[in-house]
């Protein structure tokens, strides 16, 4: 039976976005997981995913056109299936353009930073493999420039970008029933344990202390479930994983949220290489469409930027947001006596249709217990 490869959801905040390449073409075989086209949004080169495996069969939509999620963008056959009579022959037209998109590669990054600097890249020599453009030959041609680059793209994107997230975040706002909730929580014992554990590693394989608040929110999130999944048809449907999204504040302006997968499960390291790297590629403007599609609730951490506590917006259709807000040093009262201690204040934005404040705080409660076991935040 043919199958209808459709465009994904790419959150709340874009729901739209213009296909800029084609990674595949007609009679390709492609795997389930694997990155066949690059959609460029308000706030980053989106790399999609096609999430059955199958044969290529007819591209839909040409370079250049604006989509929105759900629209069908090619055609694959299951293994073992041959091309319907009526649609075998000659390819669509629409294939050749995809194909002489393709005569080099342009990395998203890449293409985001020619838009930022006014660069045109068919003027750009790659260095790449096989003649690929990369940042380095786009800042190289900037760089070779007689004028100042124009920066018309860029204040576009932010002003796009603004406009997508108010959009996206009066709607949440409008649609979504929010409560809030408020823990402080004991970091002294987290942080000795994570600074004796850095101690025993290089450099460069040391561990943030957001690193331990990710894994905490993971873990409290699968043991409470209702706060891990979306609000859709009007009932609460529960996510396939413990996905958690990281808010990531971009250069210019504005900020994304895509996921980390399967936090729970994974071990500290490892949440430290994943976020590293998606802090960069965000930064970069380049994201694979299940990082932006597939988080089950977000955190956004603040850290040393002055605030004690941060209650966020949902992004919908989550039904869950958590905030951290300053670590800093406070005085509390411990078995009767005064201590001053290192604190951070836990919050929790949740949807009432989910959950109810009952739950939220059991919720808020589970992250600081595991913020005290630091050694089981390491399996």
């Amino acid at each position: 039976m043919m199958i209808e490869f459709k465009m994904p959801a790419l959150g709340s905040d874009m729901d739209e976005g213009t296909l800029t390449e084609w990674l595949v073409k007609p009679g390709d075989v492609v795997a389930r997981g694997q990155v066949v086209a690059v959609v460029e949004t308000t706030k980053a080169a989106v790399e999609v995913e096609c999430w059955q495996s199958g044969t290529v069969h007819e591209l839909l939509v040409p370079v250049g056109e604006t989509i929105h999620a759900g629209r069908p963008l090619a055609t694959l056959l299951a293994a073992g299936e041959s091309a319907p009579t009526e649609l075998s022959g000659a390819p669509a037209e629409i294939t050749a353009t995809p194909q002489s998109a393709r005569r080099r590669w342009v990395s998203p990054a890449a293409r985001r930073v020619a838009a930022s600097l006014g660069i045109d890249l068919g003027a750009v020599s790659g260095t790449g493999p096989q003649g690929a453009v990369t940042i380095a030959d786009v800042e190289h041609a900037a760089a070779a420039a007689t004028t100042a680059p124009p920066h018309t793209a860029t204040t576009d994107r932010t002003a796009q970008m603004r406009r997508s997230i108010a959009a996206a975040m009066s709607r949440s706002k409008h649609e979504i029933p929010h409560y809030y909730l408020s823990e402080e929580i004991p970091m002294d014992t987290a942080l000795t344990w994570l600074a004796d554990y850095n101690s025993r590693r290089p450099i460069t394989e040391r561990v943030l202390p957001a690193v331990l608040l990710v894994k905490s929110v993971g873990l409290a999130a699968r043991r409470y479930g209702e706060f891990s999944g979306f609000w859709q048809n009007d009932e609460f449907q529960a996510g396939s994983g413990t996905h958690v999204g990281i808010a990531i504040s971009l250069r210019g302006g504005g900020l994304v949220a895509p996921a980390i997968h399967d936090v729970a499960d994974k071990k500290i390291d490892e949440l430290m290489r994943d976020l590293t790297d998606l802090v960069a590629r965000a930064r970069a403007g380049s994201l694979r469409s299940s990082e932006v599609s597939d988080p089950t609730i977000t955190m956004t951490n603040l850290g040393d930027q002055g605030v004690d506590s941060v209650f966020g917006v949902i992004y919908p259709p989550q039904v869950a947001l958590v905030g951290f807000g300053r670590p800093a040093q406070r005085v509390r009262v411990v078995d009767g006596g005064i201590r001053v201690m290192t604190t951070v204040n836990a919050t929790l934005s949740a949807d009432h249709r989910a959950s109810d404040g009952h739950r939220g705080a059991l919720f808020l409660a589970a992250i600081s217990e595991h913020l005290q076991l630091p050694d089981e935040l390491e399996k």
